[in-house]
């Protein structure tokens, strides 16, 4: 059988810190699993973060009205692609794993992460027009995000000042690593380690670990699929009007982003949630619909049972 492999996608500029040991405990867990682990460390690299006509060889279609998506696309059909974007596509292409380390940046990645994102994530060779989401080029591969953060958990609730980290995630998740198709697994948040003592910071690097024992086990996070919305330019690519009618009973809406204006699924972009927990279920069908029905025809029985024991027996308490 083939050496599996993975990529971590490292962004930190100083090599002692946490989220170098992160990244270390990462790739030690992974050998001992048998892994091929590729590390792209972007700064000892001197990855260049700016998507500029630098990353075509040869002549662009339009010098005068440059656009950097079309151009670049039509580079990697080509072979034409600058030869730091060529390295690390092929780096992706091997990888079943993709693991992006890195410290959160102003609610996001670093700018050099960014910049591999932009660059490397072209069109054509991570997404196409017809090839996004739960139908995109990389529906066979995993991604995932660990990341340190500079503030506490409880900032980052939903009644926290910086606000629910779910709604921190969902560009990072949903618009970037599911829209090329990732199956995307839960984040691993290391919260605030620069203000926790030695052994809090060694716990959370056991605990890193452990996960890391049973991490291609893990189901993904859940999200909208494709087939809940009309692809089209006449229905505007929005959710088909049968399936919004259905979820007006539901209690959350679907997910983090198409919450319908509902209370959003809690912890969505955090953990994978039961079913009954979060409406967007990856078939179609009308499980949810039987599901409910039979959970108020076994309230309404006990409701009625209690109140036959009820009139029977006047004096009877529950």
């Amino acid at each position: 059988m083939a050496q599996k492999t993975a990529l971590i996608v490292y962004a930190h500029q100083c090599p002692v810190s946490f989220n170098a040991a992160a990244r270390d405990v990462a790739v030690e867990e992974l050998e001992d699993q048998g892994y091929r682990v590729i590390v792209s460390d972007l700064y000892a690299m001197k990855f260049k973060a700016t998507a500029t006509q630098d990353d075509i060889t040869g002549d662009v279609k339009n010098p005068e009205l440059f656009q950097y998506g079309e151009e670049t696309m039509q580079a990697w059909m080509e072979g034409r692609l600058s030869e730091d974007i060529v390295a690390e596509q092929q780096k992706v292409e091997k990888a079943e794993l993709i693991i992006f380390q890195f410290p959160l940046y102003w609610f996001s990645v670093p700018a050099i992460m960014k910049g591999w994102i932009d660059r490397v994530l072209a069109q054509g060779f991570a997404f196409s027009l017809q090839k996004v989401y739960n139908n995109g080029i990389f529906k066979d591969k995993k991604a995932m995000l660990s990341f340190s953060t500079g503030a506490t958990q409880s900032m980052y609730q939903p009644d926290g000042i910086n606000g629910d980290i779910n709604v921190t995630l969902w560009p990072l998740q949903n618009g970037t690593l599911h829209f090329c198709g990732f199956q995307v697994l839960a984040p691993h948040i290391f919260w605030s380690p620069i203000y926790c003592p030695s052994e809090g910071r060694t716990a959370m690097l056991e605990g890193w670990r452990a996960r890391l024992r049973g991490l291609m086990s893990e189901k993904p996070l859940t999200f909208a699929p494709c087939e809940f919305f009309d692809l089209s330019f006449q229905g505007g690519f929005t959710m088909w009007p049968k399936l919004k009618e259905k979820q007006k009973s539901e209690r959350y809406g679907l997910t983090t982003g198409h919450h319908l204006g509902k209370p959003l699924p809690p912890d969505n972009q955090l953990k994978v949630l039961p079913e009954c927990e979060n409406g967007a279920s990856q078939d179609n069908s009308n499980h949810s619909f039987l599901f409910n029905g039979f959970i108020y025809a076994l309230i309404f029985f006990f409701i009625f049972k209690y109140l036959i024991f009820y009139l029977l027996d006047g004096k009877k308490t529950v």
